[in-house]
């Protein structure tokens, strides 16, 4: 059985952490410094991915945590179209947003993967199993 001593732990957790600090470093470009509405946007999308999976691991059931994993891959994949509004504008190269489109669609993957094994563990009480 998979547990996670910390939300720290999880690995969709780490590599939303890097997809943030990645879009926070665009972000602080130049030509992106003004626009305020879409810095404001994709970072609370980005950041979002990472608040709910914390969120998620601090339920008590299976079912809970499943439904903050389902709010992240949302936000993951809001980063994803916010992602083609930075090409749009110029803000990105092409070869830049495949770059973190790839990453984004990995963190969704393991975001799928891991609410799919949360369906299929039946544990009443996910902080007694992890507590064990």
């Amino acid at each position: 059985m998979t547990t996670f001593q910390s939300f720290e732990d999880i690995k969709a957790w780490q590599e939303g952490r890097i997809l943030t600090r990645t879009i926070r470093a665009i972000c602080k470009r130049a030509a992106v410094r003004r626009d305020f509405a879409f810095i404001d946007q994709i970072t609370r999308a980005s950041r979002s991915i990472c608040a709910n999976i914390a969120e998620g691991h601090d339920t008590t059931t299976n079912a809970e945590f499943v439904t903050f994993l389902g709010y992240a891959k949302r936000s993951c994949a809001e980063v994803q179209s916010h992602l083609y509004d930075a090409l749009d504008e110029k803000y990105i190269e092409k070869d830049e947003l495949r770059s973190l489109l790839n990453q984004a669609r990995k963190i969704c993957s393991m975001l799928a993967k891991l609410m799919q094994y949360l369906r299929n563990t039946d544990l009443p009480s996910r902080t007694a199993a992890i507590h064990k």
